[in-house]
């Protein structure tokens, strides 16, 4: 059986998080759970890693990792960015600018499961349907 493993990065003050991340982790817990019905029998298993970071590392916050490698690196044409991010202003009670992803067109301050599934089937060279790709 092959392990893929799984890492979410994200910004924790006090027991909370900010909005985005807080979307980013429901998206990914969804996907994780659709994503080990579907792999397990394929023979891959996914090991889910929580990372939650203090505040001087908020520059990794919302940072997906899929066997060490970050999202928008697997995903071709995918770069990071930056925005004000007001949630995150108001846990740390400072201005806070927090990374964003942009994917085809669209920019997303929470990453939605759709470029989750995308980049895991990506870093493990299948087609969704399991087929190897060519």
């Amino acid at each position: 059986m092959t392990t893929l493993t799984i890492e979410w990065r994200h910004l924790e003050l006090d027991g909370g998080t900010c909005l985005r991340c807080s979307g980013t982790g429901t998206s990914l817990r969804r996907v994780i759970a659709e994503l080990e019905k579907e792999l397990k029998p394929r023979g891959v298993e996914i090991s889910f890693t929580e990372t939650l970071l203090p505040e001087e590392s908020i520059e990794q916050s919302n940072m997906i990792l899929i066997d060490g490698r970050p999202l928008e690196d697997i995903l071709a044409g995918a770069e990071t960015g930056e925005n004000y991010c007001s949630s995150c202003s108001c846990l740390t009670g400072s201005d806070a600018y927090c990374r964003t992803v942009r994917y085809d067109g669209e920019v997303y301050e929470d990453i939605p499961a759709e470029l989750v599934r995308e980049a895991v089937f990506t870093a493990l060279d299948m087609e969704t349907d399991g087929r190897e790709r060519r």
